[in-house]
């Protein structure tokens, strides 16, 4: 409704997330809403893999800040585990 990072309804694991537009911009052009959470996103559910060159799981695709409601910090999302994926394991 909002645009912001919601909780899920009880025992609702997984969300359709809205398709999201990427569009490329140079980093000194790129405005930061500083209420995001960085939430990563992974290819699939196992959120390990083999460690690559840059320090990241090989399941990592990468992060993705997503707007909260002005009452939350980005330690809510943290602890809950908040996780974006590709695909799902079914």
């Amino acid at each position: 409704e909002n645009g912001y990072l919601i909780e899920s309804k009880p025992k609702e694991l997984f969300i359709p997330m809205p398709q999201i537009k990427l569009v490329p911009v140079e980093v000194k052009n790129m405005k930061k809403d500083k209420h995001e959470y960085e939430c990563p996103i992974y290819k699939t559910s196992e959120r390990f893999g083999m460690l690559s060159t840059t320090g990241h799981s090989t399941n990592f695709v990468m992060y993705l800040g997503l707007q909260m409601s002005p009452d939350d910090e980005a330690s809510h999302w943290v602890k809950r585990g908040c996780a974006m994926l590709t695909q799902l394991d079914n």
